[in-house]
């Protein structure tokens, strides 16, 4: 049976402003040992998974940057949305193309903007959740991630009776918690942060979203079944727009019949924001995390300072500052603001258009 696997790469990433970019999304950032989060992403699938049956579903304006990303795919597997209408419609079309492909395949849902390590365990618990999917072909699978603290930015899972060698049953999906309900999770053990990847059978989600996404099936069904030819683009142009714009969370997978979920003990970072890009690196003996080639520090501490060019970045006398260069914007702000920066860029768009988005 084979198995294939669809990386949604689809993000904006306003919150790394100014690096992240229109023209430039977070997932092609080269901010990771030299390689951006979709390479990361496709090179962990293509471990184990034949890069034939990798595919890619992203902005039609970033179909280039893609090719050039991963030249190992061919065309017909990068998708282009022509406009933003969330994960459930991504997921909808990725799963009626496939499901014209190869009816009775077992369809993999990743994301670009990631970091999982160690590669050894991501591996394990994503072969499980295929064979799961195989023997439960009337289940949808939720990796959930082993929370690592009491984290109040993800969602959870909360797993109920084991079903097998590592898979439970999933008895709910739970909002991004405050702080004392996020720590009960904790204490009591069996909840799982959300990780928004996912392993189904063709036959599982088709069923599923044609119960909960009935309006999309209907609009993207014939254009997956015709694709490849120019009536079909079009016809996706129309269409599309139309579509509600709903998360693959709120429109299936809290509604579905039946979900499972399989635990991936991974240290996993959604990126984010600035500040999650830092969380990925060691901080110096004064708190300063420098994800860039040059800087000289001094009396600073505790400050985030990010460029990709061959920038000296000089801090002199400062704290809890965030620093990011690019060539044509700077930020500075204060790192407790950093989750602030959609309003900055509101700002930036009402007073200089898309210049510098």
């Amino acid at each position: 049976m084979p198995h294939h696997a669809v990386i949604m790469a689809g993000g904006a990433g306003t919150r790394l402003w100014p690096l992240s970019r229109s023209t430039r999304p977070k997932q092609m950032l080269r901010l990771f040992g030299g390689k951006s989060l979709l390479r990361h992403s496709f090179e962990r699938l293509a471990d184990f998974i034949d890069p034939a049956n990798i595919n890619v579903i992203t902005a039609e304006g970033h179909l280039p940057l893609v090719h050039e990303e991963l030249p190992e795919l061919p065309q017909a597997n990068l998708w282009g949305e022509p406009t933003v209408r969330d994960t459930a419609n991504a997921v909808c079309l990725s799963a009626c193309l496939l499901q014209a492909r190869d009816p009775d395949g077992v369809m993999g849902i990743f994301t670009a903007d990631h970091l999982i390590r160690p590669q050894e365990r991501f591996r394990e618990a994503v072969s499980q959740a295929y064979s799961a999917a195989g023997r439960h072909r009337d289940a949808l699978l939720t990796l959930g991630i082993t929370p690592q603290w009491a984290a109040t930015g993800y969602g959870y899972v909360q797993r109920g009776r084991q079903m097998g060698e590592g898979v439970h049953e999933v008895v709910a999906f739970k909002e991004k918690p405050d702080r004392a309900t996020a720590q009960r999770y904790l204490a009591e053990g069996g909840y799982y942060w959300n990780s928004g990847m996912f392993v189904w059978s063709l036959g599982a989600i088709m069923t599923e979203l044609n119960r909960h996404l009935a309006a999309s099936v209907k609009a993207l069904r014939p254009v997956a079944e015709s694709w490849g030819r120019p009536a079909a683009k079009e016809a996706l142009a129309r269409a599309y727009p139309a579509l509600q714009k709903i998360s693959i969370d709120f429109a299936v997978m809290e509604k579905a019949a039946r979900v499972l979920l399989v635990e991936l003990p991974c240290e996993w970072l959604d990126v984010g924001s600035l500040t999650s890009v830092a969380e990925a690196f060691e901080p110096d003996a004064e708190g300063n995390t420098a994800v860039l080639q040059k800087k000289i520090l001094l009396d600073a501490a505790n400050n985030i300072l990010i460029s990709e060019e061959d920038h000296l970045v000089a801090a002199l006398g400062v704290q809890d500052l965030v620093i990011v260069h690019s060539p044509d914007a700077t930020l500075v702000c204060r790192r407790r603001d950093a989750e602030r920066l959609r309003e900055l860029v509101a700002k930036i768009k009402d007073q200089y258009g898309q210049q510098y988005l």
